[in-house]
């Protein structure tokens, strides 16, 4: 018998494999495959509110599968998650978006202010990631340079070592970083402002929210939107905004359990004939 289809899509700065460990737990349960790096196709260029990205998501679904799939994303991939599973419920079965809070109502305005007035590169995260280091004169400085952070320092025991050998590519002062500095802070100040017709309209395809108790990120957002959209599908786990990566097999088991409670609702969306054509 085979496993249940699950398509990953990792968060911004993060390719899929640093989620190993993660995906060690997902795969005893899911045939599980992901895109290594979101954001960094020319054919599908980072811009406001991110629907060349979306395209690129759905282009991948299509390829891959001849049948709808689970969708779990952290944080850039559940929102692109969430935006795929409304544009195209047919590809679909459910979506567990990992702290990936909805950003609605009068947080997504003052948003839309911000971009309007040109300063979304000078709000957080983006005025941090611009000027992020991004070359080291070889991979033992840049885990150094990682692991005295605080916010790698928390992540699991191997985690930081994936990212490393995962993350660099050759630079001609020693290594730099595979997903750049300059895409990052594009995909940061092009974050989509246009959520709230999502909510008013609903989706199609169950879908659930698994958040980090001190995730900073979440707290900004707040959780009445995300509320609204996923009703009672709705989990706070131990962690912050990175808790995939700081404790992955319980993040692991938090996404099976989510999936199997969002895949017992009666489907919403049939495969139309035709639909990966």
């Amino acid at each position: 018998m085979s496993l249940p289809k699950l398509h990953f899509a990792h968060a911004n700065s993060y390719p899929a494999g640093v989620y190993r460990q993660m995906f060690g737990g997902l795969g005893e349960h899911f045939d599980l495959q992901a895109l290594d790096m979101h954001a960094h196709n020319p054919h599908y260029p980072v811009t406001d509110c991110w629907p060349h990205l979306v395209d690129e998501y759905i282009a991948e679904l299509v390829a891959r599968y001849t049948e709808p799939v689970i969708l779990v994303g952290h944080s850039l991939g559940g929102m692109l998650s969430l935006l795929v599973a409304y544009q195209r419920p047919d590809l679909v079965r459910c979506v567990v978006m990992l702290d990936a809070p909805v950003v609605a109502g009068w947080r997504a305005l003052v948003w839309r202010l911000i971009k309007l007035a040109g300063k979304e590169y000078d709000m957080p995260p983006a005025k941090f990631s611009k000027r992020r280091r991004f070359v080291w004169p070889d991979a033992e400085t840049a885990y150094q340079h990682f692991a005295a952070k605080d916010i790698f320092a928390a992540w699991a025991p191997g985690v930081l070592a994936d990212y490393i050998a995962c993350g660099l590519k050759p630079h001609p002062d020693g290594v730099q970083l595979r997903y750049t500095r300059e895409v990052e802070t594009r995909v940061y100040a092009t974050l989509p402002h246009h959520l709230g017709g999502i909510l008013r309209r609903g989706l199609k395809v169950p879908i659930g929210f698994i958040g980090g108790a001190d995730s900073w990120e979440t707290s900004q957002s707040g959780h009445q939107h995300t509320r609204a959209l996923v009703e009672s599908h709705f989990r706070i786990v131990a962690g912050g905004h990175l808790f995939p990566m700081e404790t992955p097999l319980v993040a692991a088991d938090a996404t099976i359990e989510m999936i199997g409670e969002l895949l017992m609702e009666q489907p919403k969306n049939m495969l139309k004939a035709g639909a990966f054509a």
